[in-house]
């Protein structure tokens, strides 16, 4: 489905991806785990069209759309949660979650889009007793609950988190990694996940990948990773017990 080859991305003269590539299939988790720095968010940027690579590729369903416009991508079924959430502080919870429908409102769409609000309130049920509360003084674990509930509703096919447990405490953390195994078991959403809580990305994803300096380094099934002794020193903190 989604397909990344070769990308090479500069911010000046920092070489931030270096021939970077991998795939993600139908209704797979991926984990992209790494160091701060190791380039994981500026991927996921190029994916989303907020970064224009130097050169490499990326493909939707086997149409490039590396050079398109951002704005295009989000039409042509990705969206990007990026780190630290990025709601809309002032407005309503409800009316954030509007925003992410913007490509697609009319007066005909209204009703379901409705529809789908309601929809993302079941899956997040806390969101909708805040509904008409300021997304701002919302908890970070609500603020990212609604970041995602937004870019569900530009119905996607591929979801791009960067991130999700960042500054929140381990239960949020356990609560927003089972809303995201949640979206692939019950709504069959394709997700590449960044992650720094590597155990966390590992325990809910099919396969990952591990990015150093700008390049993929490692890739695996995420038990072949949880289990590799380089990937448990540099990321889950100690070897396990052979």
């Amino acid at each position: 489905m989604l397909k990344v080859k070769n990308l090479q991305v500069y911010y000046g003269m920092i070489h931030a991806l270096r021939s970077a590539s991998l795939h993600v299939k139908p209704k797979e988790i991926v984990a992209l785990i790494g160091a701060n720095g190791a380039g994981k968010t500026t991927l996921l940027s190029a994916v989303s069209g907020v970064v224009r690579p130097a050169s490499g590729e990326v493909s939707l369903d086997g149409t490039e759309i590396t050079r398109e416009r951002a704005d295009r991508i989000v039409r042509r079924g990705i969206a990007h949660v990026p780190e630290g959430r990025h709601v809309f502080k002032p407005l309503s919870v409800e009316d954030n979650l509007l925003l992410g429908a913007y490509h697609r409102f009319s007066l005909r769409s209204r009703a379901a889009i409705r529809q789908e609000i309601e929809g993302v309130f079941s899956l997040f049920p806390s969101l909708s007793d805040r509904r008409k509360q300021r997304a701002g003084t919302l908890s970070g674990g609500e603020q990212q609950m609604l970041a995602i509930g937004r870019a569900l509703l530009s119905s996607p096919k591929v979801l791009l988190l960067d991130e999700p447990s960042m500054g929140l405490a381990p239960r949020i953390v356990r609560e927003i990694f089972g809303h995201i195994s949640k979206l692939r078991r019950e709504r069959g959403m394709t997700i590449l996940l960044v992650e720094q809580n590597a155990r966390g990305a590992l325990s809910i994803a099919d396969r990952g990948y591990v990015l150093e300096t700008g390049r993929v380094v490692l890739q695996g099934s995420s038990e072949e990773l949880l289990a590799n002794r380089d990937v448990q020193r540099a990321y889950l903190g100690r070897e396990r017990e052979t």
